[in-house]
């Protein structure tokens, strides 16, 4: 009696644990990127693929394009640009990042600072978000994309008047 009430408890709270984990599970579109060119010598294909989300014109993405380096206290930005292309006959677009690795900053005096690993980055992008289509990038090898979803707050604002 007592193994069949353990067994019974078991088994409800994997039910439960499962029930949880499907919950989570993120639903995707079935994306084709093979129509995007190859990605030139010296750089790198990558894409995002987003989730399917409810009200997806209420929501953005902010896309970082960076490297790591080891810096000081300063303000570092990579120098380039982000430029958005055409994919000819199919109306879709991609980004393609220009940049030698460079950096520009702030001049402060960090005495006796270490230098910390930072992710230092091109100007940030918010872009449009649709599930349905790839964020297709073409960036140097050294580099990365991060990226992260941008949601409204619930109730809309009035502006003061003066």
């Amino acid at each position: 009696m007592k193994f069949s009430k353990t067994l019974m408890t078991g088994l409800i709270l994997m039910a439960g644990v499962n029930a949880f984990a499907q919950k989570k599970v993120e639903k995707f579109e079935k994306l084709e990127i093979d129509m995007f060119p190859k990605a030139k010598e010296g750089s790198k294909q990558v894409y995002i693929q987003l989730p399917v989300a409810k009200n997806e014109n209420d929501l953005k993405v902010e896309v970082f394009v960076g490297i790591e380096k080891m810096l000081d206290c300063n303000k570092y930005f990579l120098m380039g640009e982000m430029k958005n292309q055409d994919l000819q006959g199919w109306g879709y677009n991609y980004y393609e990042v220009q940049s030698k690795g460079e950096t520009g900053g702030t001049l402060m005096a960090c005495p006796g600072q270490k230098l910390t690993k930072k992710f230092v980055t091109l100007k940030p992008e918010i872009m449009r978000y649709n599930s349905k289509l790839p964020l297709v990038f073409y960036v140097p090898k050294d580099m990365e994309v991060r990226y992260r979803v941008l949601r409204p707050d619930a109730a809309m604002k009035t502006a003061v008047q003066k």
